[in-house]
Order: structure tokens, then C-alpha cells, then sequence
């Protein structure tokens, strides 16, 4: 077990009507001018932004809005809200939406806040000394942003997706409102569902002997999860599945399932790759990598493996370690075929060419050299990841 920081600063209002309070909490914070940042017309179709704005004016607050958001959020809209924060003055972001309205709020904030080009946070050629505000809206139970330390942008130039973490990104608030994910399709649920999943996967896939109880929360937080994606997919409208499915993305992201661990990144480092090329859903490209993962490095700590297979995946422990631990990464694959998600990248929709592989294992590591974790993971173990998965 490891040493650990446990920080979780965000304030989280969560159940039926809570954006009603947005206005309240952003007036805590004392804020005067608000950029209210948004994604596609849904947002307004569905009165969800008049709400908001409703909720803003009940307390005498100013506010300029910015929509057009896109998934993997794009440099060039964080550029245009850094512009517009300060030409309007702007001391608070409030992000209406899934994680990548919160990731671009978010680097908005790091690019009014510091003197330095926001994108060299993501080439790790700066490190942030300050941050605007932030609180959120959810609505897409996935990424978790809303009370993770983790900002991931896309670069058009080059189609470069990074990411870079800092506590001080916490957000202000959460305000989680079950309903408000009804009418996602179920894809995007789905995907979602995935995204939550590996993110406490990273974590709980560590070569240190963690904590029995994190290993127990996170093994409850992937069953749940498990659970309730099935109920989804026969009732999209079941309130108790959609608020368990919610309040476990905010969990599995705000750094709870991995106490005591150092975790393993590798599989989010190869999915922004595959989402810089071809701009896939996040959480498809996760479970479109992670068999591949898994096989790669199992062998190396089956025991590790093998405890997933049997308290998560309901697996019965076989002869060996080897045996049990292979069953394990199988019954999640069969889950997230269940759930409509793909476990290969074929399936994700792309056939991969032999430069292509090359291209995203050169890029993978020019952005993070070798990645420790689980098992190192070098350029060449990048390229054989890949072509595994393709």
C-alpha cells in the first residue's frame, strides 16, 4: 500500500430539480460575471439552458454564453472562451453538460487565469499557477470531470488529444441531476457506462498490494454499474439506475476507487490516440483497447487478475492464477458486447492499416515516453498493443 492524498473539494447537489439551485451556489462562490459554456442546441431544445439562465438572473447574476462544444473538445473553442472571458470580464465558468463541456470550461479557465499559451499544460512544457472557478451542470453520466483533477483536450493541428491533471481543476460544485440523462441515446449512455468502468479499472489494476477497502469500493462500484447498465437497457428511463449510474461516474473519477495505489493509465493513453485520429466516442474506444490491454500484461501479476475475475465478474477460481485471470478479462469483454460496446477496434468501426498502427504508437509515445504502471509500457509495447487490438 502506498502513501495517499485524498483530496475531494467539490461540492456535489444531487437529485430531482437541483440545477434549480445553480444560481445559489454559483452566488457562494462570489462571483459577478458568469460564462455559462455549453455543447450542441439539446441544451436549449430541451430548456435545460433557460433554467439555467432563469437561475442566474433569480440572483442578480451576469452572464455571456458560449454553446458549441464538441466531443473531444477542441483547442479552438478553448481559445475563443479564453477571448471572450476576458473581454467580458468573466470570474466564474459554469460548464451544462458531459465531460467534454466541463474538460474545455476547464482549460478555458487554465488560459485566462495564466499568462502562458493554455496547450503547453498538455505538452507538460508549464505547469499551472492558477485557476478561474469552475462548477457544473452534468449531464452525461461518463467522464467524471465534475469532481476529477483531469482536463483532456484535442489539438487539431496534428489531431494531438492530451490530457493534464491538477488538483486545483477540482470543480467549485457538481450539480447532479439523475433526469437530465433521460434522453441521451443509449449509445452514448453505454459508452458512458464503459468510460466510468475503466476509469476505476485504472486504478484497481496496480502491481502494489492495495487497500482491502478500495479494492471492496471499487469492486462494488464496477457490479453496480454492471448492474444497472442492464436495467437501461430494458427501461432508459428508471430513475434509480440512471442516479446509481451518475453518482458511481463521480465516484469512479475523483480519485475514492484508487486509494493506496499508484494505478495504470495505459488504455486511456492509447484511446486518445484512436479519439485524436478517428474522434470516437471516448468510452467505445476505451473497451475497444482494454482486451487487448489486459492480455498484454496479464501474465505478469495474475494474481491481480484473477481477484477481478472472481469478486467482480462472478468468475469461479480455476486450477491457476493464469486460468482464472483469463476468464476474467473474457467475462468483461462479453459485458461490454452485452451493452452494445466494441472490444476490438474493427468492431469500433475502423480497419486499421499497418502505417496507421505505427503513426498512433509514434504519437502515444511522443506524448508520454514510457508509461508506468501495471507493466511499463515502451513504444515497441504500444505498436504490439495496438496491433492486437486492430
Amino acid at each position: 500500500m502506498l502513501n495517499f492524498t485524498y483530496y475531494t473539494p467539490t461540492k456535489v447537489l444531487f437529485g430531482k430539480n437541483a440545477e434549480a439551485k445553480t444560481g445559489e451556489l454559483i452566488k457562494e462562490q462570489k462571483a459577478k460575471r458568469v460564462l455559462i459554456h455549453y455543447g450542441s442546441s439539446s441544451a436549449k431544445a430541451s430548456g435545460l439552458l433557460a433554467r439555467i439562465q432563469g437561475s442566474l438572473e433569480e440572483v442578480g447574476l451576469e452572464y455571456v454564453l458560449l454553446g458549441g462544444v464538441v466531443p473531444n473538445p477542441r483547442l479552438s473553442k478553448v481559445y475563443e472562451g479564453i477571448e471572450l472571458c476576458k473581454k467580458e470580464d468573466v470570474d466564474f465558468i459554469l460548464a451544462v453538460g458531459g465531460g467534454s463541456v466541463i474538460d474545455s470550461a476547464k482549460a478555458i479557465s487554465y488560459g485566462v487565469a495564466n499568462e502562458f499559451d493554455v496547450w503547453e499544460l498538455f505538452e507538460g512544457r508549464a505547469k499551472a499557477a492558477a485557476f478561474l472557478p469552475v462548477g457544473a451542470v452534468l449531464t452525461i453520466a461518463a467522464a467524471g470531470s465534475e469532481t476529477s483533477n483531469s482536463t483532456v483536450i484535442t489539438k487539431e493541428d496534428g489531431w494531438l488529444k492530451r490530457a493534464y491533471n491538477d488538483d486545483i481543476s477540482r470543480p467549485a460544485f457538481a450539480v447532479l441531476n439523475p433526469e437530465l440523462t433521460y434522453t441521451l441515446p443509449e449509445y452514448q449512455t453505454m459508452s458512458g457506462i464503459v468510460d466510468i468502468m475503466m476509469h476505476t479499472f485504472e486504478r484497481y489494476f496496480t502491481r502494489e498490494e492495495p487497500m482491502a477497502l478500495t479494492d471492496g469500493i471499487a469492486e462494488a462500484l464496477l457490479k453496480t454499474v454492471m448492474q444497472n447498465a442492464h436495467v437501461l437497457k430494458q427501461e432508459p428511463l428508471n430513475y434509480k439506475a440512471r442516479a446509481e449510474i451518475m453518482w458511481a461516474g463521480s465516484l469512479s473519477h475523483n480519485g475514492l476507487t484508487g486509494c493506496g495505489a499508484s494505478g495504470d493509465w495505459v488504455s486511456h493513453r492509447l484511446e486518445h490516440e484512436l479519439g485524436g485520429m478517428f474522434d470516437v466516442a471516448h468510452g467505445a474506444g476505451l473497451s475497444a483497447v482494454w482486451g487487448s490491454w489486459a492480455r498484454y500484461v496479464y501474465k505478469a501479476y495474475p494474481e491481480r487478475f484473477a481477484k477481478f475475475a472472481v469478486a467482480v465478474m462472478d468468475v469461479a477460481p480455476q486450477k491457476t492464477a493464469l486460468e482464472t485471470a483469463l476468464l476474467g478479462i473474457e467475462a468483461a469483454e462479453d459485458f461490454f458486447r452485452s451493452i452494445k460496446m466494441p472490444v476490438n477496434i474493427k468492431e469500433l468501426g475502423y480497419t486499421l492499416t499497418d502505417a496507421q498502427i505505427k503513426e498512433l504508437a509514434e504519437k502515444c509515445y511522443e506524448g508520454n515516453g514510457t508509461i508506468r504502471g501495471f507493466v511499463d509500457i515502451a513504444q515497441e509495447d504500444m505498436l504490439k498493443i495496438f496491433t492486437m487490438a486492430r
